[in-house]
């Protein structure tokens, strides 16, 4: 019996669309009426996941949200953080100056959503629309952001991206990973950070056992996930290279992967 159950959420969790099925919901629920710890681990705000664990009826219940790719735990019970890592304020401002300084749109976060310096970057919009948070403009990012973070970004296109990447390493390389959610997405954590490296503390903190975790997803970021569970899941939609980490697959996220995932490995047990 699997005691704790991570799923990603874009292109996991969720459709194309964003939407969450009622078959979704429902096996979700189900597996949490049996005493399955469920875990949203995404590279998400946590802004950008408290609607999605309200859709699953997991809201002031015993859940926990795993946000910003692994630098924030949070529980869903009362919005209590468990547990940051957090990106130090110098390190953050070379990558903003650095951004600034090529025409790369950088962005931080807010109590309410995405602040950047430049909101009509089509890659800033997608940020907005992938978590369903609004964009607040600010004259300087560096300015506004004056406190230590669980991650920021720095998004655009992949060749410059990975250009930055290549630069920034030597500057701030010791203090944070620049990793990628997707290829016009850029994100800088604190050193160590990533979704495994926060699910390995949750497990402690949970008292649970690595053996009896499911992991469910679609992306690189979730990789090292799969690493430590018990059972890796890959949606039918991943690469053939995040297939290659899984123990196993199961249908899209058009498809409802997730929800005959938990039937499949959870439910009929």
């Amino acid at each position: 019996m699997y005691t704790t159950l991570a799923l990603d959420l874009d292109g996991t969790l969720t459709t194309s669309t964003k939407q969450i099925t009622a078959a979704t919901v429902e096996a979700v629920q189900q597996a949490h009426q049996r005493g399955v710890h469920i875990v949203l681990a995404s590279g998400r705000p946590v802004l950008g996941i408290i609607p999605v664990a309200r859709t699953l009826g997991l809201l002031g219940e015993d859940a926990t949200i795993l946000a910003y790719n692994g630098g924030q735990l949070v529980s869903t019970k009362n919005l209590e953080v468990l547990w940051e890592k957090t990106v130090d304020v110098q390190t953050i401002h070379t990558c903003f100056a650095y951004a600034k300084g090529r025409n790369l749109a950088a962005l931080s976060y807010d109590k309410e959503g995405v602040i950047t310096e430049m909101p009509a970057d089509r890659h800033v919009l997608l940020e907005a629309y992938n978590n369903a948070i609004p964009i607040r403009k600010v004259d300087d990012l560096i300015a506004e952001v004056q406190h230590p973070m669980p991650k920021v970004m720095i998004v655009g296109e992949p060749k410059k991206l990975l250009a930055a990447r290549k630069a920034l390493l030597p500057l701030v390389g010791d203090a944070a990973d620049l990793g990628f959610s997707d290829p016009f997405f850029m994100e800088i954590t604190a050193k160590g950070v990533h979704k495994a490296s926060s699910l390995t503390m949750l497990l402690s903190l949970l008292g649970h056992a690595a053996k009896d975790l499911m992991v469910v997803g679609d992306g690189l970021n979730d990789v090292p996930m799969f690493g430590i569970a018990g059972l890796a899941v890959a949606m039918a939609n991943a690469s053939d290279e995040v297939k290659t980490h899984a123990h196993a697959t199961t249908a899209s996220n058009n498809e409802d992967g997730v929800a005959l995932a938990i039937e499949r490995h959870i439910l009929t047990k």
